[in-house]
């Protein structure tokens, strides 16, 4: 079945059943979750077989590729494909986003809408991992926004209208650069042309591609998060509900990550080569400040939000590595993260629906009429502090010692960095263990106690936490689950990148702390074609 146009179908689908809801009969949210649900099986499912019959471990370019002419004068194309930069998190998408509707299954106020909303997000976030050309992936890039503006601003907290405005306008002003970069892009040189690839090959002025290199940042760096561009997560986090939370933490913030390796990366290497510094630099302030930041909050929600930003910054530190084990622990953070994200939130809205409270101070004493709830809360937080056998810590580890090992900087530098990047995974296990002693161990609230109705966890919501469980165990057992989807990518781009650096290229120890100056000397592969001018 190599002639099935797979990916068009796996984003199509679910926006053209979500056209299907309205027509559905009214029956306070029945019909439209089963709806949602059937859907979202139906398309994961494309997405496995997909993988299991076409995707080849050992290829590094693009597979599953779709090309239809859409504006041919200015090369416009429908064009879509996956390489291991982007399968796994393909997989991610379609497995969080069916377990999210799950997630929704007690909405009732307005279900035909969030069910819409939540199938419409579902193909969008798949264009934005699948699609190869670059005004078609800013077009999935804001076709996602309005969905979470609107599942925020109705579906949200107290403050949901603040929350969903404060993300509109980070997220969509950031956008603005990816338009005006690609843009710049695509008119630059003798020929107009959209695609990815063909842009990747084009050879831009240094001063140029520097300036390409800072709009994207600040455009994936909002939704990474990077530090200071971060403030607008954890007000999104504190008001939105559980399925939100689990596609904020689980995808969106993928995309940020995966656009940085994708387009800053892979398609303005000698940029990098000056900016792979400032990555890493940033990574660590992500790392510390966070977790510090996690470390003070009182409400529950922002809490875990200020954890997703720490634990983030490892992605940043593993893409300016220059180091093959460096990256690939980025990726497999990305990975990692969006299923261990998923589960806290996700038992952050489960404990909030049975104490109608975020405050860490109004809660305590619960642990002993919520005994699934605390072992589940247990299991995650182990899995976010990088418990051993656990995907995070397989992960993190990957990003430590692929950066401690990487020629691109000196010693100093990488002892500097290590060392506050370890404060911060030190502060993690102590926030996250306060955390449970004070909502399950904690002074006991009687209020709370004697006069709530606290029901311990329903079947739904332990086969969530149970689907989530099993790849980020089985990850943390056997990391070959997911790194050989991607090993033989990131190591051409790894290639790719040294080769930008003539130092590197030569195997040569660097000159400064950070990585040599000098740029250039080899051609749009990564094949060094003149030593560098001394």
């Amino acid at each position: 079945m190599t002639d099935f146009p797979w990916l068009t179908v796996i984003i199509l689908f679910p926006i053209v059943a979500s056209l299907g809801i309205p027509l559905l009969p009214d029956q306070n949210g029945v019909w439209e979750r089963w709806y949602a649900l059937i859907v979202g099986l139906i398309d994961f499912t494309l997405i496995v077989c997909a993988f299991v019959i076409n995707y080849d471990f050992d290829n590094p370019g693009l597979q599953l590729v779709e090309k239809y002419a859409w504006i041919p004068t200015l090369d416009l194309n429908w064009s879509v494909g996956v390489d291991g930069l982007s399968m796994p998190l393909v997989l991610l998408t379609g497995f969080m986003t069916t377990l999210a509707i799950l997630a929704a299954w007690p909405v009732t106020l307005k279900p035909k809408l969030f069910y819409f909303l939540m199938l419409a997000m579902y193909g969008g976030q798949i264009a934005v991992f699948a699609v190869q050309d670059m005004l078609l992936f800013f077009l999935a890039w804001e076709l996602e926004l309005i969905p979470v503006y609107l599942l925020l601003s109705i579906w949200g907290g107290k403050k949901r209208l603040y929350a969903a405005t404060k993300f509109i306008l980070y997220t969509a002003g950031g956008s603005l650069f990816i338009l005006i970069a690609a843009l710049a892009m695509a008119f630059y040189g003798d020929t107009v042309t959209f695609d990815m690839r063909s842009l990747a090959l084009k050879d831009y002025a240094i001063n140029l591609e520097l300036l390409l290199y800072a709009a994207f940042l600040i455009s994936y760096g909002v939704k990474l998060p990077i530090f200071p561009l971060h403030t607008w997560l954890p007000d999104a986090h504190g008001e939105a509900t559980a399925p939100v939370h689990m596609l904020l933490a689980g995808i969106l913030l993928k995309m940020g990550g995966y656009a940085l390796i994708r387009m800053n990366a892979g398609m303005l290497p000698d940029a990098h080569a000056y900016f792979a510094p400032v990555l890493v630099i940033l990574g660590v302030v992500n790392i510390v400040y966070a977790a510090l930041t996690s470390f003070a909050q009182r409400n529950l929600k922002r809490k875990i939000a200020y954890s997703s930003i720490s634990h983030m910054g490892f992605v940043l530190i593993g893409i300016g590595s220059f180091t093959d084990l460096g990256l690939s622990g980025a990726v497999l953070q990305m990975v990692s993260h969006g299923l261990i994200g998923a589960s806290l939130f996700f038992l952050v809205g489960a404990t909030y629906d049975r104490t109608h409270t975020l405050m860490l101070d109004e809660m305590g004493g619960v642990g002993q009429k919520m005994r699934k709830i605390f072992a589940m809360w247990t299991t995650c937080s182990m899995a976010s502090l990088a418990l051993p056998g656990m995907s995070g810590f397989v992960a993190e580890l990957m990003v430590f010692v692929g950066f401690a090992t990487s020629d691109a900087y000196n010693s100093t530098f990488k002892v500097i960095v290590v060392f506050l990047a370890a404060v911060g995974v030190i502060l993690t296990p102590i926030y996250l263990l306060s955390n449970l002693r004070e909502i399950f161990y904690g002074s006991e609230n009687k209020e709370l106690v004697e006069h709530e109705v606290l029901q311990d966890a329903e079947p739904r919501e332990v086969f969530i936490i149970a689907c989530l469980l099993v790849p980020i165990i089985g990850i943390g057992l056997y990391p070959k689950l997911v790194t050989q989807m991607y090993d033989s990518t990131t190591q051409q781009l790894t290639a790719r990148l040294r080769g930008s650096v003539p130092t590197l290229a030569e195997g040569k120890p660097p000159v400064v702390s950070m990585v040599a100056p000098e740029i250039g000397g080899r051609d749009r592969v990564g094949l060094k074609v003149s030593p560098p001018v001394r």
